[in-house]
């Protein structure tokens, strides 16, 4: 996938400028696709450029003036292309792994500390997925919901994230766990 992609399938909520992207993504896109502020600006103008999105000068008084961003049918062409495309699987790159499979053969102080910092990490994200799954369902449940709604992409991205940290948070705790008491009770190292 390219970050194009992301930004088009993230410009599906509606008119945005480069600041309310770059919100937008660290909210709700960034679960699953990570993009530094420099780069949506970047392909905002590419996208532009390209003819799929298109952009509007709003005028403001007492402070810049700003541009915000639609996509545009031929946005959507290229978003129902990419849908069709078949995708491969992805595979997870993370440092703390890499740490992990060397558990028994360094300190476990500083493992057992990194473990317990991603696990607060995905307990908060958690707290902010279930935030945002409930301000997008409002008063309904979340079976109605899917049925009823306009738009269910964010809302099964969100929960997609949502298992993810839980995963993640629950396997550190876990980890961490069995560092600790092995580091209490496994035979000394020769």
């Amino acid at each position: 996938m390219a970050l194009r992609h992301a930004v088009l399938a993230a410009l599906l909520d509606g008119e945005y400028s480069g600041y309310q992207l770059a919100k937008a993504f660290d909210i709700g896109v960034a679960n699953f696709w990570h993009a530094l502020p420099q780069q949506l600006y970047a392909e905002l103008t590419r996208l532009e450029g390209d003819g799929l999105i298109a952009g509007r000068k709003v005028i403001q008084e007492n402070r810049p003036d700003k541009r915000l961003f639609s996509v545009t049918d031929a946005g959507l062409a290229e978003l129902e292309r990419f849908t069709e495309a078949s995708v491969k699987p992805s595979f997870i790159r993370d440092d703390l792994l890499v740490k992990v499979q060397a558990a028994d053969s360094v300190s476990a102080g500083p493992l057992i500390e990194q473990l317990t910092e991603r696990a607060a990490a995905a307990e908060a994200r958690i707290e902010l997925f279930g935030g945002l799954l409930r301000q997008m369902r409002g008063a309904a449940d979340e079976e109605e919901f899917l049925r009823r709604a306009e738009r269910v992409g964010p809302y099964l991205t969100c929960l997609r994230g949502l298992a993810f940290e839980r995963d993640t948070r629950d396997w550190c705790r876990r980890s961490a766990a069995v560092l600790r008491e092995r580091r209490h009770t496994a035979p000394a190292r020769t």
